[in-house]
């Protein structure tokens, strides 16, 4: 039976992530694959690094620390997503406050939610970045207060998670890959996957 990444047959496709998220997502590509957080890096970007550049430059760092020999039949998938607002980088909240700090910022306006994404193999490497607008429809503190309440997103870049209630009561659009805000931008991932061997 045709299988759309057929050129996959006998690799071992590793994501190197913890996110739960980005392995609902890659599951998605009906591909057989095992998550490995076994190499951790120290996620710092060197200073005066874009805001656009940072998730590039940390799914490139994932992948760099991940030991692959030559001749080896793997293929490592890495990934980081930040969201921008005023060319800033906001990252995870340290805590219930910092996440609705982190959410009035955005209420009424639009933020960027960018992807980078690092596919290797002992033979090649390659990364792209994926970017989505995200408008925010404004919301009230209190709604703020229960969404961050119940819903705890302190492991999410921004301090929210789209797929959420707060994505049906408070996203008002979006332009770009919706699964991108998400966590993984599975059809460009899709499109270098069917080539990477």
């Amino acid at each position: 039976m045709f299988h759309p990444l057929d050129n996959l047959s006998g690799y071992e496709v590793i994501l190197a992530s913890g996110s739960p998220r980005r392995r609902e997502l890659l599951e998605m590509l009906d591909v057989n694959f095992r998550v490995d957080t076994s190499h951790p890096v120290d996620e710092i970007v060197p200073d005066g690094t874009p805001a656009e550049e940072v998730p590039v430059y940390l799914s490139r760092l994932k992948a760099s620390a991940y030991p692959l020999a030559p001749g080896e039949k793997k293929v490592v998938i890495t990934a980081d997503t930040v969201v921008i607002l005023d060319g800033k980088v906001l990252g995870k909240p340290e805590d219930e406050a910092d996440a609705c700090r982190m959410i009035t910022l955005m209420q009424g306006r639009e933020q960027k939610v960018v992807t980078g994404v690092t596919v290797r193999t002992p033979d090649c490497c390659q990364t792209f970045a994926a970017e989505s607008v995200v408008e925010f429809a404004p919301l009230t503190a209190d709604e703020i207060a229960y969404y961050v309440a119940k819903y705890k997103p302190f492991d999410k870049a921004g301090a929210y998670g789209i797929q959420e209630w707060i994505g049906a009561a408070g996203i008002k659009g979006i332009s770009g890959s919706f699964y991108n805000v998400m966590g993984l931008p599975v059809q460009r991932l899709y499109s270098v996957l069917k080539v990477i061997v």
